[in-house]
């Protein structure tokens, strides 16, 4: 325990020996925030005569019988004055000489009386008639300055910022404006979806088999009904199911959940919109797509062009729209229109692009496509028209059946969307179901699982459907000209602290079993920090596909591994 909260908690008795409850039940009525009164006080009229506010101590300035402090409220921060004789009108003095000036304490919460004044160098003060305490603050705050609105000494160090949020947001109001800004995104898009007449909807988080994506998954018990349950990745084909049952546009804002690498861009637990309108195609959703995200941007900003770090990006309509095989063509360099998955294969291997052999042939391009061609598209870019093996729940293209009518929307290198001309032929959508079993027996420990049900949905006939997901996540991060995903989420999740001292192996006894030295930080960064975590491993395929995975991610450049070298170093 520092000195400063040795003190606090020696003052938290003090106050209780003065009779003054640190953390009274009782409701302090309030009427007005700091904002109002900064914003409409006015001299001459001489209003906000009778105020009732309560904040957070952010600074103080004791000056013998009269002081100044800083209260924040939600709305931000507002100058009281203090005056011992306002104060303590009697002989009793306690109040001020006590309780004002020895045991409070930055941080504190207090409840204010009084009438509003501007002082001789012109600051608008609350000149306190009455005050109480209403919560003690154990532990004192990071000191923060700020003045004429800005920050000095602000904390940056992200660390502390994302495992205490709470200080964060008392320290940093601009980090309280995004999470403000996030709730406006979804409100702005509720509003749209609304006035379409569209159905919001709520679907199971907990489901019996994981599907709507290529993903894995995170795994529970039901010990009731004895079986297991996945945490959801996608709510589509649960969606889709309530446009068979005849409602004309559903939609959802929900939780999903995977099971995966975590990045400036990744979390396992993320906000995700998806949207399915009935008797709709691809080219329409492309329409709306536009339209939402412009009026996003309007109701954010005022305005279409919005800054995103050194750059500026553009949402009014109309945006670009380019295949993805052109786009592979015009910055991979190759035409991979009809070529077989050795094919493909070959051209990865002349680009240097990572990959194994559960990799199938939709993989094969999505690499190709994620490393080449994503980066060069800044400006909203739809890129439309995948492969078929990349799209198992979408309808051929009406065109040419070796691809499929799909886009999503690419906008600082990022996806921001994916959106389909919805597949509901159930004979077609079964063999999909069927090709994804097999890539999975291949080790693809991210293909889809055959959902019987779903299928029978499609069986009693979905209208021609078109489906969108946007990940609010990433909308809100672009939205706010913020850089990572951490940023605009209020608890990210975080490698545990207790985890940095567990017990972590030497390199040699990786390489006493015949693990190369370039692949220890590696294991070590996926959880295996010994070599008797390691030897746990029942699957050899599913980590050689991780750990090739946090190659690429990581841009480590080293050599493929085959399950055959994984396992041999499970078994030596």
């Amino acid at each position: 325990m520092s000195e400063q909260e040795r003190i606090r908690r020696e003052s938290l008795v003090e106050l209780r020996k003065l009779g003054i409850d640190p953390y009274p039940a009782a409701e302090y009525k309030t009427n007005v925030f700091a904002k109002d009164i900064l914003d409409n006080y006015d001299s001459e009229q001489n209003n906000f005569q009778d105020v009732s506010l309560a904040g957070r101590i952010m600074s103080r300035r004791i000056m013998g019988n009269a002081s100044f402090a800083e209260l924040m409220d939600s709305s931000g921060r507002i100058q009281i004055y203090v005056r011992r004789d306002d104060i303590c009108p009697g002989e009793d003095k306690t109040m001020y000489n006590t309780v004002f000036k020895r045991h409070l304490d930055i941080g504190d919460i207090l409840g204010v009386k009084g009438h509003v004044f501007r002082t001789q160098m012109g600051e608008i003060t609350i000149h306190v008639k009455e005050f109480k305490l209403l919560c003690k603050a154990l532990h004192p705050l990071p000191v923060v300055k700020e003045k004429d609105g800005v920050l000095y000494d602000a904390v940056t160090d992200p660390e502390m910022r994302y495992r205490q949020r709470y200080v964060d947001l008392i320290i940093n109001p601009h980090v309280r404006d995004v999470f403000r800004k996030r709730t406006q995104v979804i409100q702005s898009m509720r509003e749209l979806f609304n006035s379409r007449g569209y159905l919001e909807v709520e679907t199971p988080v907990l489901q019996p088999i994981p599907g709507g994506a290529a993903a894995r998954p995170f795994i529970t018990h039901h010990n009731t009904l004895d079986i297991p349950l996945y945490l959801r990745i996608a709510n589509e084909l649960y969606l889709k199911r309530l446009i068979v049952g005849g409602y004309e546009g559903v939609y959802e804002f929900s939780k999903d959940f995977r099971n995966e690498g975590m990045d400036r861009s990744h979390n396992p637990e993320f906000t995700i919109m998806e949207i399915y309108v009935a008797y709709k195609d691809y080219k329409w959703m492309m329409a709306f797509v536009e339209e939402m995200f412009e009026k996003v941007a309007l109701d954010l900003h005022g305005k279409t062009l919005i800054p995103y770090g050194n750059k500026e990006i553009e949402f009014k309509r109309p945006y670009p729209r380019v295949t993805m095989l052109d786009s592979i063509k015009e910055y991979a360099g190759f035409d991979i229109s009809g070529m077989s998955e050795d094919q493909v294969r070959d051209v990865c291997d002349k680009l240097d692009i990572d990959h194994d052999p559960s990799m199938g042939k939709g993989k094969l391009i999505d690499e190709i496509f994620k490393e080449k061609c994503e980066p060069h598209f800044i400006q909203p870019t739809f890129i439309t028209d995948y492969p078929i093996e990349m799209s198992p729940l979408v309808k051929k293209h009406r065109k040419n059946s070796e691809l499929t009518e799909r886009f999503e929307l690419i906008i600082n290198g990022e996806e921001m969307c994916n959106a389909y001309s919805e597949l509901n032929d159930p004979i077609d959508q079964l063999e999909r179901f069927e090709d994804q079993l097999k890539l999975s027996e291949k080790g693809d420990n991210e293909a889809m699982l055959i959902d019987m049900d779903f299928v029978r949905a499609l069986e009693y006939g979905m209208p021609p459907t078109s489906g969108l997901g946007v990940g609010v996540d990433r909308l809100t991060m672009l939205m706010t000209n913020q850089p990572s995903i951490q940023d605009v989420l209020f608890f990210p999740q975080m490698r545990p602290v207790a985890s940095r001292q567990s017990t972590v192996d030497s390199p040699q006894k990786y390489t006493d079993i015949g693990i190369p030295e370039e692949w220890i930080e590696p294991l070590q960064k996926l959880g295996y920090t010994t070599i008797e975590k390691l030897k746990g491993v029942d699957k050899p395929g599913k980590l050689a596909n991780d750990l090739n995975g946090y190659n690429k991610k990581n841009k480590l450049g080293l050599p493929g591994l085959s399950p055959e070298t994984v396992s041999a170093w499970l078994t030596s």
